[in-house]
């Protein structure tokens, strides 16, 4: 079971989390596959908190992109962050995906 962190409240806890944040779904979903790019659908639904099927359409769009490469590893996937990809707002356009997730890690 997860511990509650009490500094920074659980998505899942609509009592103590006002409703948005900060980064967006995509990038949460970047963050914790640069941790761990063996992450699975479930999991990454569970830690971001969002659906399985959210998750899912995430990870299209950034494949789509080119910003995720998945590769398969027996039944499982593996994932690839490019992190060269350049950020496309153009108030970020002047840094890469690594820029922002050396800012998150």
């Amino acid at each position: 079971m997860q511990q509650k962190n009490q500094t920074n409240p659980s998505p899942s806890d609509p009592d103590e989390f006002s409703g948005w944040t900060f980064l967006t779904n995509h990038t949460h979903i970047l963050v914790s596959l640069k941790r761990d790019p063996e992450m699975t659908v479930r999991n990454l639904s569970l830690q971001v908190g969002i659906t399985e099927r959210s998750v899912q359409r995430i990870l299209t769009d950034l494949e789509q992109s080119g910003v995720v490469t998945r590769m398969k590893s027996g039944r499982r996937n593996q994932y690839s962050v490019n992190e060269d990809f350049r950020l496309r707002h153009p108030l970020e356009a002047n840094h890469t995906l690594k820029d922002l997730l050396e800012a998150v890690k």
